[in-house]
């Protein structure tokens, strides 16, 4: 028979977690903590220790660069992307701690929904296109979107997303990955990867499942915005709401979800990804894709990307 944590590994656990010596030094030790939390999933020690582990993080302060989070007494984990000066792009630290915390959320015990919104103007423009050169050549085993979709698609309990301003690029495919779409009438959205020359494999799989294939089609190939009330008639939005009615929506769908048993709920999630599984074989595949092949160093997509910091048309865009 497997032996069990005993009582003062988990209190050594808590006082690592708890005893902060600097902000970085705190983020470090939450993914290690991650890391610990998940071996000891795989090594199936019991649910009472990850409830115990789960009481820990909830207790401790998270120390995040990219993004705020909290979780109510009642069990809704909000998670707030915060880099508003940047349109809150998706650098490489904001996908390893997102993906790293959501992670966490699943396996605790006290979380029941999961609402993803961000702070400013806009919920986000897509990948950071003005991060350093150096920073895409050595992230390739890091988390990609691809992971960061897998992540919450496989998170057992309902997710909330909440829109506002612009939502571009791999920001609606994480959208999408979520049980429900809140906007607000301000919101639009775009899938703009051509125009800086890269296909965007990878949210088709959870765009096309989202909004069907001709609607994808068209707005992959073209590139062009469309409002909320547009990504609403497609199926990406379910509701659209005035920005100062949009925080009563979120209560609203966070109490008809906590109104189901949890480990109802959490029963049917796994058993819809067990069901339907091509969306899963096929992010998969893309994942499988990006650690071979890293789009963003095709000729075209350094032009594209090139054009886009200058402000500028791409050199394949015929003049008049």
């Amino acid at each position: 028979m497997r032996q069990r944590p005993g009582t003062s590994h988990l209190a050594d656990l808590e006082r690592l977690l708890t005893a902060h010596g600097s902000d970085k030094a705190a983020h470090g030790y939450h993914m290690v903590y991650a890391t610990l939390l998940s071996a000891m999933r795989l090594c199936d020690f019991g649910f009472d220790q990850l409830s115990y582990l789960s009481s820990v993080e909830r207790n401790s302060t998270m120390a995040f660069t990219t993004m705020r989070t909290e979780t109510s007494r009642r069990g809704i984990a909000t998670v707030t992307l915060d880099r508003p000066d940047k349109l809150n792009a998706f650098d490489q630290t904001m996908l390893d701690e997102l993906a790293t915390h959501v992670r966490q959320l699943a396996a605790d015990a006290g979380v029941r929904v999961l609402v993803l919104r961000a702070a400013g103007k806009h919920f986000s423009s897509g990948a950071d296109m003005v991060r350093p050169k150096e920073e895409s050549q050595r992230n390739m085993a890091k988390t990609g979107f691809v992971d960061l979709f897998l992540t919450i698609e496989s998170f057992p309990k309902p997710s909330i997303a909440v829109v506002q301003g612009a939502c571009v690029g791999g920001a609606v495919a994480l959208v999408a990955c979520c049980d429900l779409v809140l906007a607000a009438d301000n919101a639009f959205f775009s899938i703009p990867e051509v125009r800086i020359g890269v296909a965007p494999i990878g949210v088709t799989p959870v765009l096309v499942r989202a909004i069907g294939l001709r609607n994808y089609r068209r707005h992959a190939l073209s590139g062009e915005r469309f409002s909320a009330a547009h990504a609403q008639r497609n199926g990406l939005v379910d509701e659209v709401h005035a920005a100062e009615r949009l925080d009563g929506a979120v209560e609203a769908a966070a109490e008809a979800f906590l109104l189901g048993a949890p480990g109802a709920l959490s029963d049917l999630k796994e058993h819809l990804l067990r069901a339907y599984p091509a969306l899963i074989d096929e992010l998969k595949a893309a994942q499988a894709r990006h650690a071979r092949v890293d789009s963003f160093k095709s000729p075209e997509a350094l032009e594209g990307v090139a054009a886009f910091k200058a402000r500028r048309k791409p050199a394949w865009y015929p003049p008049r």
